[in-house]
């Protein structure tokens, strides 16, 4: 379950007209802390974000699988999709079972999450390090997902930015650029 402060952040995210996905990243942030505080470990830095997001579509953000999802993430993000039963992000989220489905129809409807299977889930996810989740790690990850992206994608979502960002965020922003470059050129 999200904490309520996440849940907070995300409302007021979605209330600003922000796009899903920065909403789902409110969730991912606190996933990554959850990796650090020692609540539980990740095998990858993409196990970590995965979560993240299950949660945030489970929550009710909008946040649809990337175009190049397998089919498996397709379905995983219909069912937490599904899960959510409509309500806006932080609503309480009507939990449904995704396993075989029962013969009958009443069955079908009390189906519940099996207890044996989720604390298996979690004392699997606790044998797991934090290295996943190291500042260098996400920023490897962050690289490579942007190296699949085309340049004219980047420059859209830059161009996006500098529309939704502010003049305060925008000066540290063109700040840390110049910071970047000058790395770069020496």
């Amino acid at each position: 379950m999200p904490e309520k402060a996440t849940l907070a952040r995300a409302r007021k995210d979605k209330k600003e007209g922000k796009s899903p996905s920065t909403q789902a990243g409110e969730f991912v942030k606190e996933e990554i802390e959850h990796v650090r505080d020692g609540k539980h470990g990740a095998r990858s830095t993409k196990q970590a974000i995965a979560i993240g997001l299950s949660k945030a579509r489970r929550a009710g953000a909008n946040a649809a699988p990337s175009r190049s999802a397998s089919p498996a993430t397709r379905k995983k993000a219909s069912q937490d999709m599904a899960a959510s039963s409509g309500s806006s992000t932080g609503g309480n989220a009507r939990k449904t079972a995704f396993r075989k489905r029962p013969a009958t129809k009443s069955a079908r409807k009390t189906a519940t999450t099996s207890a044996t299977r989720s604390r298996a889930s979690r004392i699997v996810l606790k044998r797991e390090g934090q290295g996943a989740v190291s500042k260098r790690a996400l920023a490897s990850q962050g690289r490579k997902a942007a190296a699949k992206r085309t340049v004219a994608d980047r420059s859209a979502a830059a161009k996006k930015a500098t529309r939704t960002k502010g003049p305060a965020a925008r000066k540290a922003a063109a700040k840390k650029a110049a910071h970047t470059r000058a790395r770069k050129a020496s």
